[in-house]
């Protein structure tokens, strides 16, 4: 998975700097091979862009061992071979700084890291149902620790059912089972369908239990 920090030659100087020592951190500054093989990073790497800009996997970065748990914090970097960027006057540089909150990756904010999604849990359970995710965080979010993570999440897959067909189904046809059958549930749209909606007492049960969203789409997933 990789990390954008790397380990600085310091004693530590906090409490939070003493838990960095992880083996993701302890990647040293790479030194140009001789090889003319170009490495697969490169192609993530912008060409003549802001050093400041770079993806992580674009960059080496010293650990920041005084840096304080959720404040703003400083890290020196260094661009990995092959890679060519620019500072604020448009020229070229190796060596630069970059601003970031001072924790680790699995801390970000949700909207800063994408997960897989699982299509295999029931989201409509009690209790809620939670699933194994791995996560990864976005190309322009800088985070110390491993960028690839795993995560318990709450099921929140779609199968591609509205909300408010269901619900018009249920008003207007809902007598016959064609709600149930929209959702999946063929079992309770024959019964509906052969009880004449339970005499209209099932029909407007469902109603409310669907205008709720009490009774959701067979598979388990999430109304659209």
């Amino acid at each position: 998975a990789g990390s954008l920090m790397t380990t600085k030659h310091s004693q530590p100087q906090s409490t939070f700097g003493k838990s960095l020592t992880s083996t993701s951190t302890n990647t040293p500054y790479f030194k140009i091979a001789e090889s003319t093989e170009v490495p697969s990073y490169v192609t993530k790497c912008p060409s003549n862009g802001l050093c400041s800009r770079l993806p992580p996997d674009c960059m080496t970065c010293n650990t920041n061992y005084s840096c304080i748990y959720g404040k703003p914090a400083t890290f020196d970097c260094k661009v990995k071979p092959y890679v060519h960027c620019l500072d604020q006057n448009n020229h070229e540089q190796e060596n630069f700084t970059i601003n970031m909150t001072c924790q680790f990756c699995w801390q970000l904010a949700t909207t800063d890291y994408v997960c897989t999604n699982s299509t295999n849990c029931m989201t409509v359970s009690c209790p809620r149902q939670r699933y194994n995710a791995t996560c990864t965080v976005r190309d322009h979010i800088h985070c110390l620790g491993n960028r690839v993570f795993p995560k318990m999440l709450y099921c929140n897959w779609t199968g591609g059912y509205k909300w408010s067909t269901a619900l018009a189904l249920s008003i207007t046809l809902g007598g016959f089972g064609a709600d149930r059958f929209y959702l999946g549930q063929w079992r309770e749209g024959l019964g509906k369908l052969f009880s004449f909606g339970g005499l209209g007492i099932w029909t407007l049960i469902d109603v409310l239990l669907i205008g709720v969203g009490y009774v959701g789409p067979a598979d388990g997933s999430l109304y659209i």
